[in-house]
């Protein structure tokens, strides 16, 4: 782990995630401030909106406003969600936030209950990452004791209770409301919206979802000021921002920025293209990201706007790498698999949609494409966007569109050729992609 910022800084301890450790960071600081000032609901927001604070799990849109959107004089319960459901490939950020920082969250999560009048939150832990959830749950358990959790926080007369929330692994329990069906013990699929979830949500009720790293910031930007995180970024896109880091890269990790920091400063912390090899392609976001060639990336900047301004977006922040010795036909048949495996089938456009994409790609990498097999990508990705309940569906159909605009010439090379372009000694030559 690298930082420049505030959520893995200071990360160099033995026991980085006990709380005594997190209070000599100058952890609770920030909720003690509010408890002993007194501090007003709309003071709080206010300062969340000043920070210019973005979700940091993929939409990022502005927490402030989406915190406003809670009905606080709703008469009865009112819940908090944490989304740590990291499932996406290239993505693996937050389980580090709740392994080394786990205060850090579970003190975002109080504050956001005191700003939105919630008395109960819960965060679901993706399920492949078992040892986390336990991590987690000590955190917890001593927050609880230091009388940080529960009835009458320290000393107040606020309330507000967290418990984590074990998933089993599947990437749709990512989606929101897909998320709350879990969590009330249904099978995990999203629901139609509206009605949106901070008027129906969990158990029925209005509730409020942040990803892990958004809470994570929260401290910072009450213990310091929303203008001083602000500052930290650039106009629009407040505060620093965790980039996981994979593919051909010398140093893979989780890279802590400044929001607005070029590319390619963030590929030089992690130590340059692996082998000397030539940048060829980068997925900016995650893999539901749409791929950017490398030449167009290193002219961007890290944050949301200039991503999209590019064509591609910010996403999670999973930065994945890829040299000239990858073959992008391939790479392509492996996200498409994993898009066709992931999907819950409640639409029919994503169920049948993402096996035709993934089947389509995989025959042409198979030497057994067809001449208007790229025509009939387009035409059913197409057909797949804005048609599903979730964004499931155009995450499958955006790789495919940015592939094939980008570098359809090792498509259609594949389709003629019944070969790579990329020869295979070149291949055996760079290294496979592991992403986390």
């Amino acid at each position: 782990m690298s930082s420049q910022g505030i959520i893995l800084s200071g990360l160099d301890g033995d026991r980085t995630w006990r709380l005594a450790d997190y209070i000599k960071r100058g952890g609770y600081d920030a909720l003690k401030k509010i408890i002993a000032e007194k501090l007003s609901a709309d003071h709080v927001i206010g300062e969340v909106k000043k920070s210019s604070l973005r979700g940091r799990g993929g939409a990022g849109f502005p927490t402030g406003l989406k915190w406003s959107f809670m009905p606080r004089a709703f008469p009865g319960a009112k819940y908090l969600a944490c989304n740590s459901d990291e499932g996406e490939p290239g993505t693996f950020k937050d389980r580090d936030i709740l392994r080394y920082n786990p205060h850090a969250v579970i003190e975002g999560m109080i504050i956001a209950g005191y700003a939105m009048g919630c008395e109960r939150g819960y965060n679901y832990i993706h399920g492949e990452i078992f040892e986390v959830y336990t991590r987690f749950e000590e955190a917890l358990q001593e927050a609880r004791e230091a009388g940080l959790l529960g009835k009458n926080i320290l000393g107040s007369d606020f309330s507000f209770d967290l418990f984590a929330h074990h998933g089993y692994g599947a990437y749709i329990c990512g989606e929101e409301t897909a998320l709350l069906e879990s969590i009330e013990g249904k099978k995990g699929q999203p629901r139609f919206k509206p009605p949106f979830p901070a008027s129906f949500g969990l158990y029925g009720k209005p509730t409020t979802i942040n990803n892990t790293e958004t809470f994570a910031s929260i401290p910072y930007i009450i213990r310091e000021g929303g203008d001083a995180f602000l500052a930290l970024g650039k106009p629009n896109n407040g505060g620093t921002k965790l980039f996981s880091v994979s593919g051909h890269v010398n140093k893979p990790g989780n890279y802590e920025i400044p929001l607005g920091t070029p590319f390619a400063d963030l590929l030089e912390m992690a130590g340059g293209v692996r082998g000397g090899r030539k940048l060829k392609a980068v997925i900016p976001g995650g893999s539901s990201a749409p791929v950017l060639p490398g030449a167009v990336m290193m002219d961007c900047t890290m944050d949301y706007d200039s991503i999209s301004k590019a064509g591609s977006m910010l996403g999670s922040g999973a930065v994945i790498v890829m040299d000239d010795s990858t073959c992008m036909v391939k790479a392509l048949e492996r996200l498409s698999y994993f898009y066709f495996e992931e999907s819950c089938g409640q639409c029919t456009p994503c169920r049948e949609g993402t096996g035709w994409l993934y089947r389509v790609v995989h025959r042409i990498e198979n030497g057994l494409g067809r001449p208007d097999d790229l025509d009939l990508l387009n035409s059913v990705t197409a057909n797949i966007m804005g048609r599903t309940i979730c964004a499931l569906g155009d995450a499958a159909s955006m790789p495919v569109q940015s592939f094939i605009k980008h570098f359809g010439d090792e498509f259609a090379f594949h389709i003629e050729h019944k070969k790579c372009l990329v020869p295979q000694d070149v291949q055996r030559e760079g290294s496979k992609i592991y992403v986390a």
